[in-house]
């Protein structure tokens, strides 16, 4: 698979990970998605992708997702804003879909999946989604990417900085157990 350019980057450091930490509350971390979400995802680009380069996108992300269940298994946590499961995104067969990825994938010894609540008072994630990776034997690194915008952020500090707000946005979301509960009452009101 070729990745788009930007990207390769990330992709390389993402192949070698022991540790991803994801923050979403625009979509799904791609290494959850479902092929249907994911080309939901690409297939609402503005300015659009063309049939060819949708089923390419997709399939590099579920090539991607072999990540998630090679050896030794690298440790996920992702926290999940609750809207972006709230919301219909693909149509109600995509997202019963998507949610049911999520229960099976937060039962996951090595995944922690945690939903950040509509009604938190508190949320240290206003500033937008990101990752966090840490590729073995390598500092972690932070990416971003915003709007077609992405960077790959290797600054210490700046990786620092970004570490701290996940582990307070961690704190603010609901704990995985609860989180599970809650995904599982979710596709039982669908």
């Amino acid at each position: 698979m070729r990745h788009p350019e930007w990207f390769r980057d990330y992709a390389r450091l993402e192949a070698e990970a022991v540790e991803l930490r994801y923050f979403a509350n625009q979509a799904v971390p791609g290494l959850c998605q479902t092929r249907e979400y994911a080309r939901a995802v690409f297939g609402s680009r503005q300015p659009f992708f063309d049939e060819e380069t949708i089923e390419e996108r997709v399939a590099e992300r579920m090539t991607r997702q072999e990540l998630m269940t090679r050896w030794p298994l690298p440790t996920v946590s992702a926290v999940v804003q609750e809207t972006i499961l709230r919301q219909p995104f693909g149509g109600p067969a995509v997202q019963r879909g998507q949610l049911e990825q999520l229960l099976r994938i937060g039962r996951l010894r090595h995944v922690e999946i945690q939903v950040m609540p509509t009604m938190s008072e508190e949320h240290a994630g206003m500033g937008g989604p990101f990752t966090l990776l840490t590729p073995k034997g390598k500092p972690q690194v932070a990416y971003l990417e915003v709007q077609h915008f992405s960077r790959l952020i290797t600054d210490p500090e700046e990786v620092r900085v970004l570490a701290a707000k996940h582990g307070s946005i961690r704190g603010q979301a609901l704990t995985p157990r609860e989180s599970l509960r809650l995904l599982e009452k979710m596709l039982g009101d669908l």
